[in-house]
């Protein structure tokens, strides 16, 4: 859909946008925050890249943002933090159907409201269809503040590498469309 500003949010569906997802999956993940080796390529595709569904926002031809989410176990919060089972089970409601939240990501010069905006209404307006109860994130600690605004909840320990650590966190679906209200964008938030 496109909106005054000329920024496109959608879901991915071409090859090219694949691409483009890779590269900043690599600045984001390697250059900024890092959580990955460096390659000469300066692409990285994520390991759960086959089981992701992601949203983007363009402008034009050039992605900006992206932000994705995965209903297939493992997570990658199962590799990160090995007694993740343990801990849905006593911190969270596991019967509950869960998704992971991963891999929002937006070009600096572009970190504004309204990209986050789309990105967050077209995730949470997808989460709501597909009937996900719970999603979990690995929170970069850099962006506590963030996460805490738009209602994620820690559980478990820190997790990562210095400079790249990460915090366990959840977030109840509905809620987090109630506590969203205004924020999402009123022209992808029809649903």
């Amino acid at each position: 859909m496109q909106t005054p500003t000329s920024l496109t949010f959608k879901m991915v569906s071409e090859d090219w946008e694949y691409e483009q997802i890779h590269r900043l999956n690599y600045q984001t993940f390697v250059q900024e925050i890092p959580q990955h080796e460096p390659n000469s390529e300066e692409r990285r595709v994520d390991p759960f890249h086959a089981n992701n569904t992601y949203f983007l926002c363009l402008e034009v031809d050039t992605l900006i943002g992206m932000v994705s989410v995965n209903d297939t176990r493992p997570f990658s919060l199962d590799l990160k933090f090995q007694a993740l089972d343990m801990t849905l089970d006593s911190a969270l409601d596991f019967n509950k159907s869960i998704c992971e939240i991963r891999l929002l990501a937006v070009k600096k010069d572009h970190r504004h409201g309204r990209v986050v905006q789309g990105l967050l209404t077209m995730l949470v307006n997808h989460c709501i269809k597909r009937e996900y109860d719970l999603g979990i994130v690995s929170g970069t600690l850099t962006q506590e503040k963030f996460y805490d605004r738009l209602g994620f909840q820690p559980f478990g320990p820190v997790v990562g590498a210095v400079g790249a650590q990460f915090q366990p966190m959840s977030i109840d679906i509905k809620e987090c469309r109630e506590r969203l209200g205004s924020m999402l964008h009123p022209e992808l938030n029809k649903s």
